[in-house]
């Protein structure tokens, strides 16, 4: 190494320094940064060791296959397997409308972008559905799906009248929360792409569409299951789209619509753990707090491992990523 090169490396490295020599209102700001790391990691811990103490007392086989009935001691009578059936239902439903819909824009705006204001507004429109309060976005999808032109997805009275309350209904609602996630990541991922990649593909006489789909979004599919996994979370915890649309009832049970098999069920109305575990709680009106508890510990358990599936995945990709000479190589392009 040169000499010049030599001060070059020594001017780049920072400077250590105690914190006794710096400013007060550095130390202050330095000190308030641990501080809130600390609380953030004492609150998260509190969270989940309250949860996990209170409701694994009360979890067990009986509470999680059984169906809930109606009865004057809430307490005694039934179990969350309609909810936890209704969660993941919901869950599929918006995650299969919001998956396709966020990856095709993201798509769109990196790889075209034309013309530049009508990229600007889809854009916002996310950043506004993203900002946008689960109650307003509840309240709006009950409007809409009321009318005649959607009765085809809800209940429909005898006299014409639509409700517009079913999973089918809250599950395109929900599908507008997991919308934004899977849109970021996506979008993200395909600005961290090398440009020699698509370079290397126009070189070898692939077209646009055909770099998009066999080498684009195989490289960012890490982060379209990051997205799509942060799209579930928001979709398990919400609570204001199911009580508006699902229409939840003092027996939290499915109640089936129709008399095709599996259509009755979408078609149909129930609950999920949100508002199972505010119905039970002592806030609703079964005032089983043991229930709210245990459903509580279940839906926790339900996040933490969408978290650490998302860690997995992003991990994975991150170290399994196919150079573009490999991607040649193994016949990628075939």
């Amino acid at each position: 190494m040169s000499g010049s090169s030599q001060v070059l490396a020594t001017r780049a490295r920072p400077r250590r320094s105690s914190l006794r020599s710096w400013r007060w209102s550095d130390r202050i700001v330095y000190l308030l940064a641990w501080f809130s790391g600390l609380a953030l990691c004492l609150v998260a811990g509190a969270l989940i060791l309250y949860l996990g103490v209170r409701g694994i007392e009360y979890v067990s086989p009986s509470l999680l296959f059984s169906r809930p009935t109606a009865g004057v001691d809430q307490s005694q009578i039934g179990g969350i397997l309609d909810p936890l059936l209704g969660t993941l239902l919901v869950v599929v439903i918006g995650i299969f409308i919001a998956t396709p819909i966020g990856v095709a824009s993201a798509v769109w705006i990196v790889e075209y972008g034309r013309p530049r204001w009508l990229a600007r507004a889809v854009e916002s429109s996310i950043e506004i559905v993203a900002g946008t309060p689960d109650i307003v976005i509840a309240l709006f999808a009950l409007s809409l799906f009321q009318l005649g032109l959607f009765g085809f997805l809800s209940f429909t009275a005898s006299g014409g009248g639509v409700y517009g309350r079913s999973f089918l209904t809250a599950g395109v609602a929900v599908s507008l929360l997991a919308i934004p996630p899977v849109f970021l990541a996506t979008r993200d991922g395909l600005q961290t792409l090398p440009g020699h990649q698509r370079e290397g593909a126009f070189a070898l006489g692939k077209t646009r569409v055909a770099t998009i789909r066999r080498v684009l979004l195989p490289g960012v599919r890490p982060n379209i299951g990051t997205g799509v996994t942060l799209g579930m979370g928001r979709i398990i915890g919400d609570t204001a789209i199911v009580f508006l649309l699902l229409g939840v009832g003092a027996s939290q049970r499915f109640d089936f619509q129709g008399g095709t098999p599996g259509l009755n069920a979408l078609r149909g109305t129930g609950a999920t753990l949100t508002s199972y575990i505010y119905t039970t709680s002592p806030a609703g009106e079964g005032n089983a707090p043991q229930k709210a508890y245990a459903a509580a510990f279940v839906l926790l358990l339900m996040v933490l491992a969408l978290n650490a599936f998302a860690g997995f995945v992003a991990g994975r990709g991150a170290a399994g990523k196919m150079s573009f000479g490999d991607r040649v190589r193994f016949g990628a392009w075939a």
